[in-house]
């Protein structure tokens, strides 16, 4: 004769292998999903700025400041199995110091349920744009590239670049004003 107890963990073990199995097929029902979209980014305005960095040395350092467009359509990346979507912004280029350099400049999370539908104009950037030296004066190929994570509700976290990237580039000379 089996104890209560016994009897208890047998059951509330087969009710877990049960579920584990049961999250496992909820996964490799999405698991093939390729989660592509199509980006439409433009730069507004673009300048750059030398100033001091207080947070690392004291030395001048180039700062970048843009205003862009964005236009994605995120809806079909929703499905019975996306939680949420975590979407941003980067710049890729390349300085004297680093052969490359990846900026994050914006972040939004997209709630399922919530508009996904982009359609953004004239924003400014979240975070700076900050290169560790001068090299972002007269760089001619810093390329924008809107990538998101689909955040599951079982299975792994993906991270997918969006198709449409966009590619300017910065002023030859600083600029005193301030950026509006």
């Amino acid at each position: 004769m089996h104890t209560f107890l016994t009897r208890g963990n047998a059951l509330l073990t087969f009710t877990l292998s049960v579920l584990a199995g049961l999250t496992f097929f909820c996964f490799l029902s999405t698991a093939l999903n390729a989660y592509s979209a199509t980006a439409t980014i433009d730069t507004v305005k673009v300048l750059v700025k030398n100033v001091p960095d207080y947070s690392a040395q004291k030395e001048k350092q180039d700062l970048g400041y843009l205003m862009f467009d964005l236009q994605a359509n995120l809806d079909p990346l929703f499905n019975w199995n996306a939680k949420q979507l975590f979407v941003f912004l980067t710049a890729e280029y390349e300085s004297l110091n680093n052969k490359l350099n990846q900026v994050v400049l914006w972040d939004k999370i997209i709630q399922r349920g919530e508009n996904a539908n982009l359609d953004m104009k004239n924003m400014n950037t979240n975070y700076y744009f900050w290169d560790d030296g001068n090299g972002l004066r007269g760089n001619s190929n810093v390329t924008l590239t809107l990538s998101w994570n689909v955040i599951p509700n079982a299975g792994m976290l993906s991270i997918v670049r969006g198709s449409g990237s966009h590619s300017f580039s910065f002023p030859n000379e600083y600029t005193n004003v301030r950026a509006q």
